[in-house]
């Protein structure tokens, strides 16, 4: 017997589970909130893929008002770009000489992609392998700035000016901006604490990429934010653009932290495998479809209470006032943190009203390198 595969005009009651399912009308509903808050600022707005690992997804907002794309590992840019989305700024360092090589690979054939660079010898050794290459064109660099977070960047003040100085000196690096990610406040509770502190990792941002304008450097691109923090970010002058990702989905966590103003349209859809108590399922969904390093994912319908029994399989619990699942129900998942939900899926089943108009590939599962 030959399986169907799921396609365009299915209702999402055929598809096998554990599947990824999109609802269309809050996912669009999602990007229009965005847009309308961002756009009229004027600030460009690079959503980051990391998140979807999705080309289609990218184009869509694009579509939408968005100003190119990024992507956090040189070999999401590569798949990227073989799907035809090439406007990337790849947002982590790229270290090490086999990285260093598939970049060279990449840039011969896509000039429109950016890079960032913290150190010295990440900046001289992809100036070393493009001078060798035989490439007369330089690839677009941004200095990346520590604002706070303590993962990546080069610090504030002289570090970062001696950093452009380096990069500067390289003949096949165009320096044109910063980079600075407030990581560490996009899920910090309380609006208003949040909004503080942000402003407080914008001026280390801007304050910088005005130093180093003085200092005589080509400063044009001041990127930073996401889906926690670029309704303060786009507030701050000097700021061009923000990179927001997560709002196209949601996700637990993010609602936990920034309230309801964009809603869960991603769910991992489930079906109950077993019955363990008069008030306790198994369902299908364990660590291998919904990921726990954000707390556990939350049922779409309230009143359920998710617990891990291991890599295939999730508990669901429930009081008396809740409905009781039987065997064979289907149920909707929330992911406490989307972007490496994402990452364990195959496809996107966006549909409307529970019928099928599009599935999407996740084009750069897997690409962590």
């Amino acid at each position: 017997m030959v399986v169907k595969a799921p396609k365009v005009g299915d209702h999402i009651s055929t598809l096998d589970t554990p599947s990824m399912i999109v609802d269309l009308d809050v996912m669009e509903a999602n990007i229009a909130k965005l847009f309308k808050q961002l756009l009229p600022t004027g600030i460009n707005i690079r959503p980051h893929s990391k998140t979807t690992k999705s080309a289609i997804l990218a184009q869509k907002l694009v579509d939408a008002g968005a100003k190119g794309g990024c992507v956090a590992k040189l070999s999401e840019a590569e798949v990227m770009c073989e799907k035809g989305f090439t406007d990337l700024l790849i947002t982590c360092e790229i270290i090490g000489a086999p990285k260093v090589q598939r970049l060279v690979e990449l840039f011969r054939k896509y000039k429109s992609i950016r890079i960032v660079v913290d150190s010295e010898v990440g900046a001289r050794a992809i100036d070393d392998a493009l001078g060798k290459s035989g490439i007369e064109e330089s690839i677009t660099t941004l200095i990346d700035l520590d604002v706070g977070l303590h993962r990546t960047g080069v610090q504030p003040g002289e570090p970062a000016l001696e950093l452009a100085n380096v990069v500067q000196s390289c003949k096949h690096l165009n320096l044109i901006g910063v980079q600075g990610y407030e990581g560490h406040l996009q899920h910090l509770h309380g609006h208003e604490e949040r909004k503080q502190e942000c402003l407080k990792s914008m001026a280390i941002l801007t304050q910088t990429a005005e130093a180093l304008r003085k200092a005589g450097h080509n400063i044009e691109v001041v990127t930073t934010g996401g889906t926690g923090t670029a309704e303060f970010c786009v507030t701050v002058p000097g700021v061009t653009e923000v990179q927001p990702g997560s709002f196209l989905f949601m996700d637990t966590d993010y609602r936990n932290a920034v309230g309801s103003f964009y809603q869960h349209s991603l769910f991992i859809l489930s079906t109950i495998l077993s019955k363990q108590g008069p008030k306790i399922i198994t369902i299908d969904a364990g660590l291998k479809s919904l990921t726990t390093d954000s707390g556990f994912a939350e049922c779409k319908t309230l009143g359920y209470t998710y617990g891990v029994l291991g890599d295939e399989h999730g508990s669901l619990s429930w009081e008396d006032d809740a409905l009781e699942l039987k065997i064979g129900d289907r149920v909707e998942m929330v992911p406490s943190h989307i972007d490496p939900t994402i990452n364990l899926h195959d496809f996107y089943y966006a549909h409307r009203k529970g019928v099928i108009e599009e599935i999407w590939p996740v084009d750069a599962r897997g690409k962590v390198q």
